[in-house]
């Protein structure tokens, strides 16, 4: 049986589904201290109708082995900033940063990625950025992020496929970096 790892746009039910489990299983909440040291881990639970408005509008990329989504990089356009609460602050310091720094880019945010234990290490994460990349790159100058300041491999990662610290700001306890990459 072949193990190879292919990258896609998702485009189907099953496939949203599958997201929603990946991210179930990663979930700050629901994991131990100790694997969210060392694994990471994903802050938001999304719901199956949101994430599948999210899709239709712009495709999340996902990664499957095996026929099983391992990995996934959920796309945002900026007409959702209002529809997850706990992402408002997040945009807000998206606009203000650019402002400040009067840039005028048109970027897609990257709702959250999240790689299956199965796979880590084996470069899904930089692969599915490469994916995402290559697919919008027609479309955006920029992919846009968060991460939570403590998990570290989180922003180790996104560093080390090139993104670049725009800002970090406090917002519900938590500090945050606003990290981009240029596509």
């Amino acid at each position: 049986m072949s193990s190879e790892i292919t990258y896609h746009r998702a485009k189907s039910i099953e496939e949203l589904k599958a997201i929603l489990k990946l991210q179930k299983e990663n979930l700050r909440d629901l994991i131990s201290d100790e694997v969210k040291q060392k694994e990471g881990f994903v802050t938001l639970r999304h719901d199956f109708d949101l994430l599948k408005k999210m899709n239709d509008a712009c495709g999340h990329s996902i990664a499957k082995c095996n026929g099983d989504v391992v990995g996934y990089a959920l796309s945002m356009l900026q007409q959702f900033k209002k529809d997850i609460p706990l992402l408002i602050p997040m945009f807000t310091e998206i606009d203000k940063t650019l402002k400040v720094q009067n840039l005028t880019i048109n970027y897609i945010v990257m709702g959250q990625i999240c790689i299956a234990k199965r796979v880590r290490g084996k470069g899904v994460f930089r692969e599915l950025y490469n994916y995402m990349a290559g697919e919008l790159k027609y479309d955006f100058e920029a992919i846009i992020t968060e991460v939570d300041t403590s998990n570290t491999r989180s922003s180790n990662a996104h560093k080390a496929v090139g993104f670049k610290v725009l800002k970090n700001y406090t917002s519900n306890n938590q500090l945050w970096e606003i990290i981009s990459l240029e596509i």
